[in-house]
């Protein structure tokens, strides 16, 4: 999983097809929870096929550097043995196109868990690895990344029926104009409207609280987990290139010494080779922590769920107790008796009571403004209700697709540093064998 970026250095994407092996793919599809038999895979294969650097004029005329992406698209048909694969349609697309995608499906779909985008900039990197988001290995990672949000999204149930994401796989031009038309940014919350919701619940839902607590749990465990691992690979790092120096000092010493001189040299190429093999496990350790960082950017997810409930929560209880208010007037104003102090209760005191007709006037209104009142409170507990049924289907799918997910990764990661020990040993003997031939 991977991360890219906008502004003067962007992004774009492309729908392609890419020349991994079976296997690979296999393991790809494993990771992600991406069944190809299901919704929009039955019918097209995505992938992100490639990367490019672009240069050219942003909207106020600057020169920018950005990085675009092949997105590919093919039928997804059986290829007879010897047959050629149809060719695929491909466009390219930036990553702020990919921003504005999910930024449509997240207010389009606010209870569905979004699937996050890569990184934007490299998070939780150690000294050796590169920050630039246009480094090479960097852009590499986004564009698995990418791929990976595509086949999530094509994945889901929900969301694959799009018609947005639909056109965004197929429409190079006229994509943005369409989904600008939809309207989405004006159905968008306002921050504020969300954290004055959240303080002021009366009633929150405790399975909603328990999951947002839970969800900043998560995040916070996982942003631990990624820093030890910047540090474990800060120090790794080291200790394997200083091997490097044992290469050099055997070389030097093979040069003085006749019958020790080829066990030596051949021990100090095998430390060399040592030293060296850091570079490709590191490589390969990344893209485990981009495993992680895609469930670290999911916990925003969930919590964006949560804050939509709360919302609606918070409308659902001020809906009510508005109507509570016009019911306690209404009495008020058909008995002549005023509970509590009032502006017009002392108006009336003040000025004498309205006439009868201005009464009756008054109680009609407020009759019409509570069926209002109760129709409205009924609507919001019918979205409120039905908000929690959807979110709540979603949030089983994604626990299962989390747990699946997560234990995939760090078993593979487990597998990883075994073979890696494995590979250390192997280095060692071999060294082992050469000294016993001097």
């Amino acid at each position: 999983m991977m991360m890219a970026d906008s502004g003067s250095n962007e992004e774009v994407a492309v729908i392609v097809n890419t020349d991994i092996t079976s296997t690979e793919s296999e393991n790809n599809l494993i990771n992600t929870m991406v069944e190809r038999g299901t919704a929009l895979l039955r019918k097209m294969e995505i992938n992100v096929a490639e990367a490019e650097k672009r240069t050219g004029k942003n909207t106020v005329n600057m020169q920018e550097t950005y990085t675009v992406y092949l997105i590919e698209i093919r039928p997804a048909e059986t290829v007879p043995e010897g047959g050629t694969p149809a060719t695929p349609d491909t466009l390219w697309r930036r990553y702020s196109e990919f921003e504005l995608l999910r930024t449509y499906l997240l207010v389009t779909y606010p209870y569905i868990i979004i699937p996050p985008l890569p990184e934007k900039r490299a998070e939780f990197v150690w000294h050796k690895l590169a920050a630039d988001n246009l480094d090479p290995d960097f852009v590499e990672r986004r564009r698995v990344g990418l791929e990976n949000f595509l086949l999530r999204v094509a994945s889901h149930p929900v969301l694959s029926n799009d018609k947005i994401f639909f056109l965004f796989l197929t429409e190079e031009k006229g994509w943005r104009e369409a989904v600008l038309e939809t309207g989405f940014q004006d159905k968008v919350d306002s921050r504020l409207k969300s954290l004055s919701a959240m303080f002021r619940v009366k009633n929150p839902d405790k399975r909603f609280t328990a999951l947002k607590h839970y969800s900043d749990e998560l995040n916070t465990v996982i942003s631990q987990l990624l820093r030890v691992r910047a540090k474990v690979a800060d120090r790794l790092y080291g200790v394997y290139k200083v091997h490097g120096n044992y290469g050099r000092v055997f070389s030097e010493w093979s040069a003085i010494e006749k019958e020790m001189g080829d066990g030596l040299q051949s021990a100090g190429h095998h430390m060399d080779t040592y030293a060296a093999s850091i570079d490709d496990i590191l490589e390969e350790e990344e893209h485990y922590a981009d495993q992680l960082k895609e469930y670290l950017f999911y916990t925003d997810a969930v919590r964006s769920v949560c804050r939509k409930h709360e919302l609606i929560q918070y409308e659902l209880e001020m809906v009510a107790q508005d109507l509570v208010h016009k019911k306690q007037q209404k009495e008020e104003l058909a008995t002549g008796t005023v509970r509590i102090f009032s502006l017009k209760g002392m108006t009336s005191k003040l000025f004498g009571q309205e006439s009868q007709e201005q009464r009756e006037s008054r109680l009609a209104a407020l009759e019409q403004s509570i069926q209002e009142g109760e129709e409205t409170l009924k609507e919001k507990n019918t979205e409120c209700g039905e908000f929690v049924q959807t979110a709540w289907e979603d949030i089983e799918r994604f626990k299962e697709q989390k747990d699946k997910d997560l234990r995939e990764a760090l078993i593979s990661y487990a597998i990883m540093q075994i073979s890696m020990c494995k590979k250390g040993i192997q280095v060692w003997s071999n060294a082992k064998e050469c000294f016993n031939k001097i």
